[in-house]
C-alpha cells in the first residue's frame, strides 16, 4: 500500500511539472522590447486569495525595465481604497530567454514566470506557476500599452487561462479606475 501511494504521488508530480512544461515561451523573445509602461488588462487566478481579493481588484500600472545584469525589475502601481500602493518585484532572467524566476520576499512563494506570447507594442501574455509551501496556484496576466483592447485579444487571454485549467469564475478582465491620472505615475 505505501508502494502504490508512493507511485501514484510520483505520477501526480510528474503530471505538474509536465503541465508546467507545456506552458510555451515567445519564440524569438526580445526582452528589451518588453520594458516600458503596461496596463494589467486581465487577471485570471486559481489562488485564494485572488478568489478572496477578487471583487476589489482594478486595472493597475506596470512598469518593466531592465536591470544591469540582465534580469527585469518589475514595479506595478495599483489603487488601494482611497490610496496608491506601489510593489516591487525582481524577476531573475534563466536560461530560457523569456522565463524569469521570482521569490517573494513576503510569503516565501516561489513564481516560475513566462511571457507566453507578445507582439511588444500591444499586448503580453504571461504565465506564471506558483508554490509555496501550503500547494501551488497558476495566475495568468494581460497587460497591454493602453487601458483597451481589443475583443480578439481578450478572449486568447479568457482561452489561454482555460487551457491552464482554470474556471470562467477565476478570470477576470480588471475594471478600469476613475482616479487613474493619481496611480498611473
Amino acid at each position: 500500500m505505501h508502494a502504490t501511494l508512493l507511485g501514484f504521488l510520483g505520477l501526480a508530480l510528474l503530471g505538474a511539472l509536465h503541465a508546467q512544461d507545456s506552458i510555451p515561451v515567445q519564440t524569438n523573445f526580445q526582452q528589451d522590447k518588453l520594458t516600458g509602461r503596461w496596463y494589467s488588462i486581465g487577471l485570471a487566478s486559481n489562488s485564494n486569495w485572488f478568489k478572496e481579493k477578487k471583487h476589489l481588484m482594478k486595472m493597475c500600472t506596470t512598469v518593466i525595465s531592465s536591470t544591469a545584469d540582465g534580469n527585469l525589475e518589475v514595479t506595478s502601481t495599483y489603487p488601494k481604497g482611497d490610496q496608491c500602493e506601489k510593489r516591487n518585484s525582481l524577476y531573475t532572467k534563466t536560461e530560457q530567454p523569456g522565463r524569469f524566476s521570482y521569490t517573494s520576499p513576503r510569503w516565501g512563494s516561489k513564481h516560475d514566470i513566462r511571457v507566453v506570447e507578445t507582439n511588444y507594442e500591444e499586448y503580453a501574455l504571461v504565465a506564471t506557476q506558483i508554490s509555496k509551501s501550503t500547494g501551488s496556484s497558476t495566475m495568468v496576466l494581460l497587460y497591454s500599452r493602453t487601458k483597451e483592447l481589443s475583443p480578439e485579444r481578450l478572449e486568447r487571454f479568457t482561452q489561454f487561462s482555460r487551457e491552464q485549467g482554470l474556471m470562467d469564475e477565476e478570470i477576470l478582465i480588471l475594471p478600469q479606475t476613475g482616479e487613474s491620472s493619481r496611480w498611473e505615475r
